[in-house]
């Protein structure tokens, strides 16, 4: 969930300054964007399982896409947008998001929240761990399963899984900079090098040697488990 106070990113990607406050669902590639003055933002990141809990809306409906927060259909969620924009006090914006979102989860039922945050943990756990494993670990028939991870995680099991091998890789990477690309590969659930150089070039724009030549490694997704 983004704010911005000052001005806003340009995305190279869709061609459109981003709204001044959005949900960002679940993304399965990489994005451009360009600075266009002054930046100011506040985002919220929530655990992958978790924004639904906030939100009390199937994540799916933002899958791939910047959601202004003007088109959710939540009048609370638009007001909130609204005010951040127009008050000049960060720590009161902070403070009244913080509100927010407790309001929020106070009145969300748990049961299908537990299933997929403990879901999320196992594939955490497993780099070879594969969907068929986790609607056992569930307790959801596959049926049940992929709908309720979709409306949680806004993606399906198996993309989730492509998501999390790439954070694995970098994760790694990070760790274990000498690592060769063959054991990289193994350690981190791809079926080979070559499969592995595919799902990087997908998801970063670049093969792991060209994203090595250009920053140091860091996965956002395993370093914030430590």
């Amino acid at each position: 969930m983004v704010f911005h106070r000052g001005r806003q990113l340009f995305s190279l990607t869709e061609g459109r300054l981003q709204p001044s406050s959005f949900i960002s669902g679940q993304a399965f590639g990489y994005s451009d964007v360009e600075s266009t003055g002054m930046l100011e933002m506040i985002v919220v990141v929530f655990q992958p399982f978790a924004a639904k809990a906030f939100l009390h809306m199937p994540v799916s409906e933002f899958r791939g896409m910047n959601v202004n927060t003007e088109e959710t259909g939540d009048p609370l969620l638009v007001d909130l947008g609204r005010r951040i924009a127009d008050m000049p006090d960060r720590v009161a914006c902070i403070r009244l998001i913080e509100e927010f979102l407790l309001s929020r989860l106070y009145a969300f039922p748990e049961y299908n929240l537990k299933r997929v945050s403990t879901v999320l943990e196992a594939v955490n756990l497993h780099p070879h761990i594969r969907t068929a494993q986790l609607a056992d670990v569930a307790c959801l028939s596959n049926k049940q399963f992929g709908r309720v991870f979709a409306e949680y995680v806004g993606a399906t099991p198996k993309e989730f899984l492509r998501i999390v091998r790439i954070q694995r890789a970098l994760y790694t990477l990070q760790c274990q900079p000498g690592i060769s690309f063959a054991q990289l590969a193994y350690e981190c659930g791809f079926f080979d090098q070559s499969h592995m150089i595919k799902e990087f070039k997908l998801f970063s724009g670049y093969t792991p040697a060209e994203y090595l030549a250009v920053c140091a490694p860091y996965s956002d997704y395993f370093s914030v488990e430590e």
